[in-house]
């Protein structure tokens, strides 16, 4: 079995000068695509990657497809699982983070301008750090054996490092405020099958 090659990474000077011949796909949350994405980006969250294949392959036949997300680890998972399916995309180094501290504009849509959205990474480090700290206080005030909460937490913390993927985004990914309304996810899809 061959596996897809690593996908080809630009840097943010280099997309930001192609940007206009790009497709971006935007692979984070809808919330935290609202706190600001590329200019023109859409939002595709990667948990629904798969079902937009069709209208990904479409886009990419008729041009070059970017791939973002806030640190470049989402949008390189994507890039693997759409060349796998024989569709050639790029991910952008850094992601926005690296794109906003060049000096990039990052676009709100009109309605998410006075919203704020925690990135999927702070979402996480409050999660397990309240989960730690829950732990340690229940295990010492009502049962040592509680403490293998704050022991699990940090199990996960070392496996999320060693295989590069991270269970706790995908639990939180599935609240409310992470999801995509159907209809916004309709509407990405229905522009890139008209590209």
């Amino acid at each position: 079995m061959t596996h897809p090659a690593s996908p080809l990474s630009l840097g943010p000077d280099q997309a930001r000068t192609r940007l206009q011949e790009f497709t971006v796909i935007d692979v984070r949350t809808p919330a935290e695509y609202a706190s600001g994405h590329l200019p023109g980006a859409l939002n595709i969250p990667l948990d629904h990657v798969r079902r937009a294949l069709p209208e990904i392959r479409h886009a990419a036949e008729r041009g070059d497809v970017l791939v973002v997300c806030a640190s470049g680890a989402r949008s390189e998972n994507a890039c693997k699982l759409l060349a796998e399916e024989g569709i050639a995309t790029a991910t952008l180094a850094g992601g926005t983070g690296a794109w906003a501290a060049e000096g990039h504009d990052l676009h709100t849509p009109a309605a998410c301008e006075t919203r704020s959205a925690w990135s999927m990474e702070r979402q996480v480090r409050f999660t397990v750090g309240t989960l730690v700290l829950l732990g340690l206080a229940l295990g010492l005030l009502v049962h040592p054996a509680l403490l293998l909460i704050s022991a699990a937490m940090a199990g996960g913390l070392v496996f999320s490092a060693l295989t590069n993927t991270c269970g706790m985004a995908v639990v939180l990914g599935k609240l409310p405020h992470n999801r995509p309304r159907a209809a916004d996810l309709d509407a990405a899809l229905s522009v890139l099958r008209t590209r």
